[in-house]
């Protein structure tokens, strides 16, 4: 297969859709809407996890498991809950296949085998967990009461792509208790700060914390806080969300709690997650025509050393200053892949680490082990450079530095580059056709006026931002008072 990838601006969609297939990060299953996650893309995926269930654990949060399957009268507990995913759902009726008498080696439905009750494939937990909960929470002694959970979820999309809207995604679910309404929203700030801190950190995409208008909110939420980035072409990107729910759960489940005066109370709840959209984010935020351009804090592989010979003997001399450049990167804690495969050539091994978007290539030749030097090339300048052996591990720390800021500051730049403030509504067309990114607009707070932007646009409230001047003006739809600038884009 042609590694040559369609270009960002021929075909911006076209080109993630064989970025993600040809960099061996996912493909289509055989189930409509489902993907399989290859072993590079679940690398990164686990080193994902790895990072955020550590600051998880930081912060008080313990794992547990729930499970997949949801009976239908806890799922229809919490209506709005219930309305908000019905239409996504997956339901399982029976419990048994058996022989077709009319299709020799062909299976059905056992008729018999019908379920009592219908079970629902969760799309999210909050049912299951809080009728758990209802058991775990007596007393204010068992507050606060601090879950996470890494699992699956499905949600039976229509129209599906690798890592942005799947049948069935991976992710993890947080869902706490409270003693006060203080507290849980506390808790759901800290939580919406905690992804910012990631993403920033980790992916290096800057993002805007905001709240959600009251039609975006969770299906269920009092408050919804969110994280928004901006993809290369001009597209918002929800990369997390963290919600306050108020009591509405704990009075759909009756999970109450002796206060300290001893009255009988309901708790108040969060619950907060991220999936394996951010992966997409990951791709669409930094990649570029050439292939994926992975953050160092995230990629598999931080280092790759090709070997450039023509002998064996070459080869075995390579090797041994490649062992020892391995066992110091690694006592560094900094991931090295040294790829000696015989199988393939130095251009196909370079073509494939820059599609799968290595940060840094070591080449060594025999030349470079007379002149005790090493090649260095860049993933993100496609800079190469030559440097003394002695004088690497120093250097490959300084640059895996460099490349992660780099990389988050030319993202922060374009994000800055495409926030723009209009007052009219022509000027608002004219900014979402043309240059693209958030459109910073006065919105008098409706969800008729909300609607009728979408319609017309197919732009969407992103968030009302937590940061900024808060000045009042006039809705740049309808004229009317608004107390505040809101962000709109088009988005995933």
């Amino acid at each position: 297969m042609s590694k040559k990838l369609t270009s960002r601006a021929e075909d911006y969609s076209k080109w993630y859709n064989e970025l993600v297939v040809k960099a061996d990060l996912a493909e289509n299953s055989a189930v409509r809407g489902c993907m399989v996650i290859k072993p590079y893309g679940y690398a990164i995926w686990e080193k994902m996890q790895a990072e955020l269930d550590k600051m998880f654990k930081e912060t008080g949060h313990e794992n547990a498991y729930f499970p997949l399957f949801v009976p239908k009268s806890l799922f229809e507990a919490e209506e709005k809950n219930a309305e908000g995913f019905a239409k996504e759902c997956a339901i399982v009726t029976h419990y048994r296949l058996q022989n077709d008498p009319d299709k020799p080696g062909k299976l059905r439905v056992d008729p018999e085998a019908k379920l009592e009750e219908e079970l629902i494939v969760r799309p999210t937990s909050e049912a299951i967990i809080w009728n758990t909960f209802r058991g775990w929470v007596q007393s204010y002694r068992d507050l606060p009461l601090l879950i996470n959970q890494w699992a699956n979820v499905v949600r039976w999309e229509m129209r599906t792509r690798l890592f942005l809207r799947t049948a069935e995604f991976l992710w993890q679910e947080g869902h706490t208790a409270h003693e006060t309404k203080q507290e849980a929203i506390a808790e759901a700030e800290l939580m919406n700060n905690v992804y910012a801190t990631f993403v920033e950190n980790f992916m290096a995409i800057p993002v805007i914390q905001g709240l959600k208008t009251e039609s975006e909110r969770f299906a269920g939420a009092d408050e919804t806080y969110c994280i928004e980035a901006l993809m290369q072409d001009g597209k918002a990107l929800q990369a997390g969300t963290s919600h306050f729910l108020g009591q509405n759960f704990a009075k759909a489940f009756d999970v109450k709690f002796a206060n300290k005066e001893g009255k009988q109370d309901y708790v108040w709840a969060t619950s907060w997650g991220v999936s394996t959209r951010l992966m997409g984010a990951l791709i669409m935020t930094h990649s570029d025509d050439h292939g994926l351009v992975l953050p160092p804090s995230l990629a598999p592989n931080q280092v790759v050393i090709i070997p450039i010979y023509k002998s064996e003997e070459d080869l075995n001399a390579i090797t041994e200053v490649a062992n020892s450049i391995l066992s110091d990167l690694r006592g560094k804690n900094i991931t090295v892949k040294f790829d000696n495969r015989t199988t393939h050539r130095p251009g196909a091994k370079f073509a494939q680490h820059e599609l799968q978007g290595v940060p840094l290539r070591l080449a060594i030749g025999a030349r470079d082990l007379a002149n005790g030097t090493v090649e260095i090339a860049r993933r993100d300048t496609l800079t190469k450079e030559v440097i003394a052996l002695d004088s690497l591990n120093d250097k490959i720390e300084t640059l895996l530095k460099e490349i992660q800021e780099s990389l988050f500051n030319k993202a922060l730049n374009f994000r800055n580059e495409h926030i723009t403030e209009v007052d009219t509504f022509d000027e608002f067309k004219t900014v979402l056709e043309t240059k693209t990114g958030f459109i910073s607009a006065h919105w008098d707070g409706t969800n008729e006026t909300e609607d009728k932007i979408k319609e017309i646009t197919k732009a969407t409230i992103r968030c009302i931002p937590l940061e900024g001047e808060v000045k009042e003006g006039v809705c740049v739809y309808t004229g009317n008072p608004s107390k505040r600038r809101v962000l709109f884009a088009k988005a995933y």
